[in-house]
């Protein structure tokens, strides 16, 4: 009788923080920039330049502890990491270990089964390394510290999670928290949001954890879920054959689809922590929280219940909507302009979503401004555009952001309800096809669908379509 086994997966979650400059020193958090163009001497770690901790990290880690329901650590304090590697300027990295600025937190996930706490066991604060980067063709690495001491808070989980799905399910929500929240952009492909994968394999009843290892290199939620399914049935491989499962580090290759061990942990590294001497402890007072607590935004649940109140959307409408803050930015733009929620909905929903899926973009890539999509709701809702050409003017607004209204008059796009030029259409059209007319007249009412369509079609989409139905019935 084959054995069942049970996965149990814990999560360090990495998020750059949004602040416009570095945990330490003045210098931008910018992504992208020439290498080494965003540097100092704090950040590179030159001998005798000293850090000066940014306050506007603590409120981030902070707002995100309060919404991730944690006990804030009233008296916080930094350590330092010590070990050697290129991107790490100082030879140590800043970080927290011993008081760690939230702790015992959680949040509720939707499964399969119902719904679900997830532990946070502590978030800590600390700050980015820098990025080697690996020439192949000189067969050198040479090393970029634009990214070293950029913000970074980790948010370490409990062992709590039992599946791929309820993995993906956990990262959505502190995704769209965070986001809500506007503590980072959490882009994985931009690296802002990065999750290492802590997982082990046990069988089914079981009391003690198996052996467990530590998966990095994931940069899409599709690839953490395909390295859970490809390491969960690696270590079940090996119990099956009687191995034992290796405590290592290993790098996930989502093009093999396969993870390399990096380094043993058999002795985990000692990083010799102690605390950071350059940087004085933190002290958050009650008011300082009660301040941060007043300060956070409308999440998403509170969001929902709201726009199924207030702008009485469906409740399928409101849960897509705020699935992403862009989206909800857009709506809420969008309706205080023109006061069609409904409508605007929909266009979100439906060319919105339709345009991002076919470009392969995300939410977070929309450029087009909520004043656009409201006049050209205005003007097919008016009549004075017809649907068709609504849909073409939507996609140049999605992709350059037109004005809409200054489009249709300058392509002359305005619906045709001159009756004389809508009589002529219409006429010939009867002229031109004899058999659907004596089909319709023959008692077969779709026939009138076909000669719409050919009178819409000799008007290139701008007759007024309750127009055309009127007189194709009165001239047949």
């Amino acid at each position: 009788m084959s054995k069942t086994y049970e996965t149990v997966i814990g999560l360090e979650v990495h998020v750059e923080l949004a602040t416009k400059t570095k945990i330490f020193c003045g210098c931008s958090t910018a992504f992208g920039g020439a290498p080494n163009t965003h540097t100092c001497p704090v950040c590179t770690g030159m001998p005798g330049s000293l850090p000066v901790l940014n306050r506007q990290v603590v409120e981030y880690a902070m707002a995100v502890g309060i919404a991730t329901n944690c006990n804030i650590t009233r008296h916080t304090k930094f350590d330092r990491k010590n070990y050697f590697y290129p991107d790490n300027p100082q030879n140590y990295q800043i970080s927290q270990l011993y008081l760690p600025i939230c702790r015992d937190g959680g949040v509720e996930i939707e499964t399969a089964a119902g719904k679900k706490t997830v532990g946070i066991h502590e978030i800590h604060m600390e700050e980015d390394a820098g990025k080697l980067v690996h020439d192949e063709w000189e067969d050198v690495s040479i090393v970029d510290y634009n990214r070293s001491g950029v913000p970074l808070i980790e948010i370490v989980s409990e062992p709590d999670m039992r599946s791929a799905d309820e993995v993906i399910a956990y990262l959505e929500k502190l995704r769209m928290i965070i986001q809500y929240l506007g503590a980072s952009d959490c882009k994985l492909n931009e690296g802002s949001m990065r999750a290492d994968v802590n997982l082990s394999v046990r069988e089914a009843g079981a009391k003690e954890f198996g052996t467990r290892t530590e998966m990095k290199n994931l940069n899409s939620f599709k690839a953490i879920a395909r390295a859970i399914e490809g390491e969960r049935a690696r270590q079940i491989e090996l119990l099956e054959e009687g191995k034992k499962v290796v405590q290592e580090t290993r790098r996930w290759d989502d093009n093999k689809e396969y993870s390399y061990a990096m380094r043993s942990k058999e002795d985990a590294q000692d990083y010799r922590y102690f605390p950071e001497p350059d940087l004085v402890p933190v002290v958050i007072s009650d008011e300082w929280i009660e301040q941060i607590r007043a300060r956070q935004p409308e999440l998403r649940t509170e969001k929902l219940e709201r726009y199924c109140r207030e702008f009485d959307l469906p409740r399928y409408d409101a849960e897509l909507i705020t699935g992403h803050k862009k989206f909800a930015d857009l709506f809420e733009a969008a309706t205080e302009l023109c006061k069609k929620p409904k409508k605007v909905s929909n266009w979100i929903m439906v060319e919105t979503m339709r345009l991002l899926k076919e470009n392969a973009m995300d939410p977070e890539d929309i450029t087009f401004s909520p004043v656009n999509l409201a006049k050209l709701i205005d003007l097919a809702d008016s009549g004075a555009i017809t649907n068709t050409v609504a849909k073409e003017v939507f996609e140049l607004i999605f992709k350059e952001d037109i004005d809409p209204e200054r489009y249709v008059e300058e392509k002359g796009l305005k619906t045709v309800n001159d009756e004389g030029a809508l009589r002529a259409a219409v006429e010939q059209v009867i002229k031109d096809n004899p058999q659907s007319v004596e089909d319709y007249r023959g008692g077969k009412e779709k026939a009138i669908g076909f000669l719409v369509g050919q009178t819409m079609k000799a008007m290139k989409g701008k007759a007024n379509p309750g127009m055309v139905n009127q007189l194709l019935k009165e001239l047949l």
